[in-house]
């Protein structure tokens, strides 16, 4: 009965900090598009170009062309 409450409260706090870890990102490109992400973009300075996950879909976008990366609040 104790090892279920301690893997319970394990798992309770694992799942508190992966919620946490979550950064909603509004990404705006030169052209004035907006894009929400629901974490903070990957910025690649080596290929120039700035990634991130849209609808389940990885999105890479020429980061010249990106103007702004805000976090949400």
């Amino acid at each position: 009965m104790i090892l279920k409450k301690l893997v319970l409260a394990a798992m309770a706090a694992s799942c508190c900090a992966l919620a946490a870890c979550s950064t909603p990102t509004e990404v705006t490109t030169r052209d004035g598009h907006r894009t929400m992400t629901a974490d903070k973009p990957d910025i690649n300075e080596k290929d120039g170009f700035t990634t991130y996950e849209k609808d389940g879909k990885e999105v890479k976008v020429n980061s010249s062309d990106v103007h702004s990366i805000e976090e949400v609040k």
